[in-house]
């Protein structure tokens, strides 16, 4: 789905796939040389971080195993809950292993905050965080993200893995939703 088909939903665009596309290439590059001796595990969280995890491993020159969770702190609205489910665990092993969690969106902190707590449990070599947006003016939470792709300002985005009720996932780009369609 393109920008233009949606038109009508947005406020405005923040950045196009071709934006996105080539910033991911350059995130893909700093990972290449931070992991090039290393077993890189990346453990994308669902939904949101199908696009970002996709993206991102493809422009990778580096070999890498690939994991999911589905971690939430987000019901069906606009705003963070922030009681953090895990609602889907890994299927691998991280004991010793370089962990890079690749998520859509920093927003609050609370989800990746808690899962990084709960992951450094389980006694991995490594974890990083890898992230295609981050809002840092909505940060409630402190997290250290090795990897961000844009800074963004604190509204409601859509596109790029991110929703609103389960639709603009596949939107290509990011734009901020208009509030007339969620008010």
């Amino acid at each position: 789905m393109n920008l233009t088909d949606v038109s009508a939903d947005l406020a405005n665009v923040l950045y196009t796939q071709e934006q996105i596309d080539a910033r991911i290439a350059e995130m893909a590059a700093q990972i290449d040389q931070d992991y090039a001796d290393k077993n890189l595990l990346m453990v994308g969280i669902l939904n949101g971080a199908v696009m970002t995890m996709a993206d991102l491993s493809r422009s990778l020159t580096i070999h890498c195993e690939m994991d999911w969770m589905a971690i939430s702190s987000y019901g069906s609205g606009v705003s963070s809950s922030g009681v953090v489910r895990i609602l889907k665990d890994m299927n691998t092993s991280i004991v010793g292993r370089d962990v890079l969690i690749v998520e859509d969106i920093v927003d609050t902190g609370l989800t990746l905050s808690y899962l990084v707590e709960n992951l450094r449990s389980r006694n991995p070599a490594s974890i990083e965080i890898a992230a295609a947006f981050r809002k840092p003016e909505a940060l409630k939470k402190q997290v250290d993200v090795k990897y961000v792709g844009f800074d963004i300002p604190n509204e409601f985005v859509v596109g790029f893995g991110l929703d609103y009720a389960g639709k603009y996932r596949n939107l290509r780009g990011l734009g901020v939703l208009s509030p007339k369609v969620y008010a």
